[in-house]
Parts: C-alpha cells; structure tokens; sequence
C-alpha cells in the first residue's frame, strides 16, 4: 500500500447561479496550475446582495492535492 502526503490551500469561488458552481468555479481555475487535487471541503458560504436579490453566490473550500 502507498502512502501519501496531501497539502491543502483555502479558495473561494463566485457564480452567479449557485453555491455548485461557485466550488465548480475555483476547482477549475485551480486545476489550471496545480495537480492531483483529491478532497474539497466546503468552510464558508455567503452571498452578495443587489435590489433585494441574490447577485452571486461566494463559497470557501479547503482542496487538498497530492505532492509528487
């Protein structure tokens, strides 16, 4: 059995439909520069208001990934 060592960094995504495509939004920006990304953990969901309406959504993860 292999072993392996994760680190994790902290980002937050926006969207404007929803709290899905906002983590979609920062894993795949992420995914333009760092490998193995393995777990997410969702830690902070807000959301920006305009005229009494939901404008856009932001969501805080944990991802971790895998270090060669």
């Amino acid at each position: 059995m292999s072993t392996h060592t994760y680190k994790h960094i902290e980002l937050t995504g926006s969207s404007e439909k929803g709290i899905e495509e906002a983590v979609q939004n920062a894993l795949a920006k992420a995914s333009e520069t760092i490998d193995n990304l393995r777990w997410f953990e969702v830690t902070d969901t807000r959301g920006h208001i305009e005229d009494g309406r939901i404008a856009h959504w932001q969501v805080t993860i944990k991802v971790g990934f895998t270090l060669e």
